[in-house]
């Protein structure tokens, strides 16, 4: 009898618990292997509303979609807040991809305060037209080329596939007649990867994050890192997530609100309106629950 009413009084104490829990997380998910938590997500209305629209999962596959293109999300580093991104027009060192197919990177100015590749990251355009705007009002020199964070174009030409392209590295100069065949650039020195505009054939995108410098191009990371933010110290989130609640934003797109159960609000979850439905609901839970022990004890005891 003792171990009886033991285990009653446990059944009892972990049903209270779950009825003084939090509110669960109802944005967080899952793609693939990747965790998709705030400021992302893939539900409306869940995340920051400067990432509304931003991320789909497709075939377990995880896409992040801008103005410029689709890609392939490898990674969300929440520690490091970036993003990996993958474009499979993208030239690497063992190919080159020509034929302006590649999306380059650009965003919609409203996304801009929250996010743009990391300051680690080198853009190498290839086959720049004469006219490009990166050689125009420039007589004489080619900027705004140049190494970023170790990496550039000088280091580029001795990967293998250049070679399949018949380039000999001691014909490439930055100073000569004509355009250099490739051109490394920072993303803030330009605001935007725009193969089209820039009248280029194709790009490369490296990027690092290891202390020390990688020894040569076949050692590089090739990808596009995007560093996000969401501004400010974002409060709001905060103030939510203390009380329980899950950050999202409102019909509008824009109003953020705090996700509490079944009801929003415009604050926190200790200021939500509680359900109409919920308490007494979770009464009758509770009163049924209780019933069916007693019956259990009252029939334990009988057989005794």
């Amino acid at each position: 009898m003792p171990k009886l009413f033991t285990n009653i009084f446990l059944i009892l104490l972990a049903y209270l618990i779950s009825l003084s829990s939090t509110h669960a997380n109802t944005c967080r998910s899952y793609c693939g292997n990747i965790t998709i938590d705030y400021p992302f997500a893939i539900q409306y209305g869940c995340g920051h509303p400067g990432f509304r629209d931003l991320l789909f999962c497709i075939n377990d596959v995880l896409m992040f979609h801008v103005s410029s293109g689709s890609y392939r999300v490898l990674d969300i580093d929440y520690a490091y807040n970036a993003l990996t991104l993958h474009e499979p027009h993208m030239s690497t060192c063992d190919r080159l991809v020509l034929g302006a197919r590649g999306n380059g990177f650009t965003v919609e100015p409203w996304r801009a305060p929250y996010m743009n590749p990391t300051t680690d990251n080198v853009f190498m355009l290839i086959g720049c037209s004469p006219r490009s705007p990166l050689f125009q009002g420039f007589p004489g020199k080619h900027l705004p080329c140049r190494n970023v964070s170790g990496m550039g174009c000088e280091e580029y030409y001795g990967c293998p596939a250049w070679d399949m392209m018949g380039h000999k590295r001691a014909e490439s100069s930055f100073f000569g007649s004509g355009p250099p065949e490739c051109c490394a650039v920072a993303y803030e020195a330009i605001r935007g990867i725009n193969l089209t505009k820039l009248e280029c054939e194709g790009y490369s995108s490296a990027y690092n994050v290891a202390p020390l410098r990688v020894d040569g191009p076949s050692e590089w990371t090739y990808g596009i890192r995007v560093r996000y933010s969401v501004q400010g110290s974002d409060e709001f989130c905060g103030a939510c997530e203390a009380t329980g609640g899950t950050c999202g934003y409102g019909s509008d797109g824009i109003r953020q609100v705090c996700i509490c159960g079944n009801m929003n609000s415009t604050s926190n979850c200790d200021s939500a309106p509680i359900s109409s439905g919920t308490r007494p609901m979770r009464m009758k839970m509770f009163a049924g629950l209780l019933t069916y022990i007693l019956l259990l004890v009252w029939i334990t005891t009988n057989l005794i």
